[in-house]
């Protein structure tokens, strides 16, 4: 399995073409990754990625579904899920199944990246047959849980409008630090810090340096 460290590139599609062609000996074609809307429900999520684009639509249906997602983790499932979908009755199939295997796509192995307050990243990888065994699906999972940390510096990337300094603000917040801790570390004065965290909270939409902290993980950025 290929290691993170060849996945060199900042841009996200790039990074999960790579991933996908590192995956074709396990017969995955397409990979989607959800992320929670920072600015919805604790039910709603995203498309953060697809891969190849043109699986958009069907992306999108799965993100729209109550499959998985915040009520999955309500019911204290598991991180790590592994599906037939080719086995599901059509007639109470979701959308997100039946378009899936329109595409010719056969299984998906799911693996969660959770976030703080109940939110996570998930990731989706589709074969367009049935897996083997759990082996081959256990090859799958650490393949995600190897190149998450470069997919989630690409997520974070593009997701969030924070500049490097508001950033660097909030994760010294997220630590613990105050302002004028923060301060001391950056070199710079507490009324600076303040000033990027107060940024950060218009951007992020927030009246809080808690909710900005909590929102900007949902983003990926921190």
């Amino acid at each position: 399995m290929s290691n993170p460290a060849n996945f060199d590139s900042s841009d996200l599609d790039t990074v999960l073409s790579e991933w996908v062609s590192a995956l074709r000996e396990s017969s995955v074609e397409a990979i989607v990754v959800l992320g929670p809307d920072p600015f919805g429900t604790s039910d709603d999520r995203q498309v953060v990625a697809v891969h190849p684009p043109g699986l958009a639509t069907a992306a999108r249906a799965l993100a729209e579904s109550h499959d998985f997602g915040a009520r999955w983790r309500d019911s204290d499932a598991p991180l790590v899920a592994w599906q037939y979908i080719a086995k599901a009755d059509h007639h109470s199939a979701g959308r997100w199944r039946l378009l899936w295997l329109a595409h010719g796509f056969q299984t998906v192995v799911r693996v969660e990246f959770p976030l703080p307050a109940g939110r996570a990243f998930e990731c989706f990888m589709f074969s367009p047959r049935e897996l083997n065994d759990r082996a081959e699906a256990a090859s799958l999972v650490w393949s995600a849980l190897n190149v998450w940390p470069v997919v989630r510096r690409c997520i974070a990337d593009e997701r969030s409008t924070l500049s490097p300094r508001e950033r660097e603000c909030l994760v010294l917040a997220f630590r613990g630090l105050t302002a004028r801790e923060s301060a001391q570390q950056l070199s710079c004065s507490e009324r600076t810090v303040n000033y990027h965290l107060a940024n950060a909270m218009g951007k992020l939409k927030v009246d809080s340096k808690l909710a900005a902290i909590q929102r900007a993980c949902w983003l990926g950025a921190i």
